[in-house]
This record gives structure tokens, C-alpha cells and sequence, in this order.
């Protein structure tokens, strides 16, 4: 038994029947009041991706969802990469970069991602699952930007290089579709995480960092470096900011309904 068991013991030893009982019968009336959402219902519809109530659970305080990092690339493709219609840079989903480990035929593979022929970097969100059959699986995000102009696959991970292995995979499978050798590069300075959870939201944190300070802040052919060293994450601060995002996003999509419905909020 947990220490947190045996307190939680000990207090209902110490309450009267009577109390228990009435306590009981205001938390089952509260409950009927405000019965709480299922973790499947729908939250928010944004452009090509919904998030659901579980999605937004996993954001407050959990490990992040495919759907969580899904959602964060959508928002930086028509929030910021809008912006700059000369940039050449793909936000690779993590089910097509998952796709691309797992599935070895790589014609079919090229014919299911995006056309690469005219891009110059790409971000990969790397995860460790193994069994293709499993949904949301896996225990580890780390993310892969790769400069094709450069040959390079540079390596981000938050948790001391633990999808090295992974990332060099899809490293290797990208190689294969790009028809062109990749350099794979694990960056070591990279921003580390303090607990078991928080991989995703580094993930996304870094990614947008990368893509706003680094690449699109430079003039092309111009030399940057690609390393996160003596970047600080913020990971609850940052949790807080993607909730705003999708709170304010939902308040949108809310103000423009036309007329009252039981569909989620939408944007597109």
C-alpha cells in the first residue's frame, strides 16, 4: 500500500459514517449536475486535425499525444510559415514519419509523404513505439530536422540521446525516399527534460524555436548554427501557452458559428 493509500485511509477512518455518507451523496449529485466529458469527445477542429477532451488532458499535465504535436504543426504551418511563402520546409506528421520507420517498401512509402523535390529542410517528431498495431504507443518523443540542401539529419532529444536509435532509422528510411545520403548528427547540448513526461512539449518547443530563430530568420544560403546549446524550455510555461492557443482557438471557432450545434468549434 502507498503512503498516499494509507493517509487516504487513516482520513476515512477518522470521518463519521454520517459524513461519509453525506459526502458520498454531494459528490454523486455534483457529478449528475456536471457530468465530465469523455476523454473521446470532441474539443476542437482545426483545419485537418481534431483534438478531443483526452488531447487536452494529456496537454495540461501528461505525456503528449500524436494529436498534440499534430495540432502544433498545423498551427505553425498557418500560423507562421504562412508568413513566408518563400520558405521550403515540411512539418512531417508523426503518423508519416512513423510510416516511413516502420513500412521498408519505399516506393509505396514516397508515394504517401509529401513531394520532397523542391524542399530544403524537413521536421521529423521521432517516437520509440515498435508495435504498428498499437495506437498512441511508444514511451519517448525527440525530434529530427533535416537540412536536405545539406546532407544533414541533426538530432534533438531531451532525454540524454535515449531515440538515437530510432532517429537513425528514419534518418536512413528518409535517405531511401530522398535518394540522397544523409549525414546523421545527435546534438548532446540539447535542452534536457526534468521528468518522464514532458518529451512532447520539448519536441514542439524546439521545433518552433528551429523553425522561427533559425531558419526563417536567415537569408538563403546563409550559414546558421543548428544547436540548442544554452536554450532554456520553459515546459509548464510552454503547456500553458499551447493551451491559451487552442483555448483562444475554440473561443474562434465559437464566435463563428452561425447557429447553436453539438459539433466541436471549428476553424478552417
Amino acid at each position: 500500500m502507498t503512503l498516499r493509500d494509507r493517509f487516504s485511509r487513516r482520513l476515512n477512518n477518522s470521518v463519521s459514517p454520517q459524513r461519509r455518507s453525506h459526502s458520498r451523496r454531494l459528490r454523486s449529485r455534483k457529478r449528475q449536475l456536471s457530468p465530465s466529458p469523455s476523454s473521446a469527445q470532441p474539443y476542437l477542429s482545426y483545419h485537418d486535425i481534431l483534438l478531443t477532451w483526452e488531447d487536452i488532458k494529456a496537454l495540461r499535465d501528461d505525456w503528449l499525444t500524436d494529436s498534440n504535436i499534430t495540432f502544433w504543426e498545423e498551427f505553425l504551418e498557418r500560423e507562421v510559415l504562412v508568413k513566408y511563402p518563400q520558405a521550403k520546409i515540411t512539418l512531417l506528421r508523426p503518423s508519416m514519419t512513423f510510416l516511413l520507420m516502420k513500412n521498408k517498401d519505399t516506393d509505396m512509402v514516397r508515394s504517401a509523404l509529401p513531394d520532397f523535390r523542391d524542399i530544403t529542410h524537413i521536421f521529423l517528431p521521432v517516437n520509440d513505439a515498435i508495435n504498428v498495431g498499437q495506437a498512441e504507443g511508444g514511451s519517448h518523443w525527440s525530434l529530427l530536422l533535416v537540412s536536405i540542401i545539406d546532407g544533414v539529419s541533426f538530432h534533438y532529444d531531451s532525454l540524454n540521446g535515449s531515440n538515437n536509435k530510432e532517429a537513425w532509422e528514419a534518418s536512413k528510411r528518409l535517405s531511401s525516399v530522398l535518394g540522397k545520403p544523409l549525414r546523421f548528427h545527435y546534438l548532446p547540448d540539447s535542452p534536457q527534460q526534468e521528468n518522464s513526461s514532458d518529451c512532447g512539449v520539448f519536441v514542439c518547443i524546439t521545433m518552433r524555436h528551429l523553425l522561427v530563430k533559425r531558419l526563417l530568420a536567415v537569408n538563403a544560403g546563409q550559414k546558421i548554427s543548428m544547436s540548442m546549446a544554452g536554450k532554456a524550455i520553459d515546459s509548464a510555461g510552454a503547456r500553458k501557452e499551447m493551451l491559451k492557443i487552442i483555448e483562444n482557438l475554440r473561443k474562434e471557432g465559437e464566435r463563428r458559428r452561425l447557429t447553436p450545434s453539438n459539433t466541436p468549434p471549428r476553424i478552417e
